[in-house]
């Protein structure tokens, strides 16, 4: 297991080291092929970024997930010019949006402000085009206040988030629902600006089964 851990860690190390010159549709396949859910895991872990660790983790790798980078590439570039509200990043073989809370709801609140609904039917437009994915939505919460306490807020915001997609059209099949409450803090907790960034919705889109195998067999023709 020791060794294991060492490889994984060394693996990831190499996949930072390799990708820093490359576009992402090129990370997606090195990603996939020398890293897969165990790299995921360890980056994850180590940046606090779960979104950067799952979707690592989900990759396929080589030629077809070549062919999945290049196909999220396209969705990142619609996303990022329909949905300026939202921060839009290309990881490897998918893409993670992610709302600042403040942006969804008010504050130690879980129900949707108005703005937010109009924000995320900007969203729902482009998933909707883009039915070949699964989408996991994650809620986060800064330090402040009990962990129960934020580990439920961020339950109910992301569950409230996935349920208005839905009223909206997207599949529910499409969805997974995550909260981490303030288990994964990706900025600094000890000022309020880190804590504002911590509070955030994000969603991790990736390739499903469909997008896969079509992406397996034009790779091997």
């Amino acid at each position: 297991m020791k060794n294991l851990s060492l490889i994984t860690i060394m693996t990831a190390a190499l996949i930072f080291a390799s990708c820093a010159s490359m576009n992402k549709t090129q990370k997606g396949a090195i990603i996939g092929t020398a890293g897969g859910g165990a790299a995921g895991a360890v980056i994850g872990k180590a940046s606090g970024n779960t979104a950067l660790g799952a979707i690592i983790g989900a990759a396929v790798g080589g030629a077809t997930g070549a062919i999945i980078g290049h196909k999220m590439d396209k969705q990142a570039e619609e996303i990022a010019k329909t949905v300026p509200d939202a921060k839009v990043t290309r990881v490897g073989e998918g893409i993670v949006v992610e709302f600042s809370s403040n942006v969804l709801f008010g504050f130690d609140k879980s129900n949707l402000s108005y703005d937010a609904r109009i924000s995320l039917d900007k969203l729902v437009k482009v998933l909707n085009s883009y039915p070949d994915t699964d989408i996991e939505i994650q809620g986060h919460t800064d330090s402040k206040g009990s962990v129960a306490y934020n580990q439920n807020l961020s339950e109910d915001r992301a569950i409230v988030v996935s349920n208005y997609l839905i009223s909206e059209k997207v599949s529910g099949s499409r969805l997974t629902v995550i909260g981490f409450g303030e288990s994964s803090p990706k900025y600094l907790n000890d000022t309020e600006a880190g804590r504002a960034e911590n509070r955030r919705v994000e969603f991790l889109i990736t390739a499903n089964e469909k997008m896969r195998a079509e992406a397996e067999k034009s790779a091997s023709n």
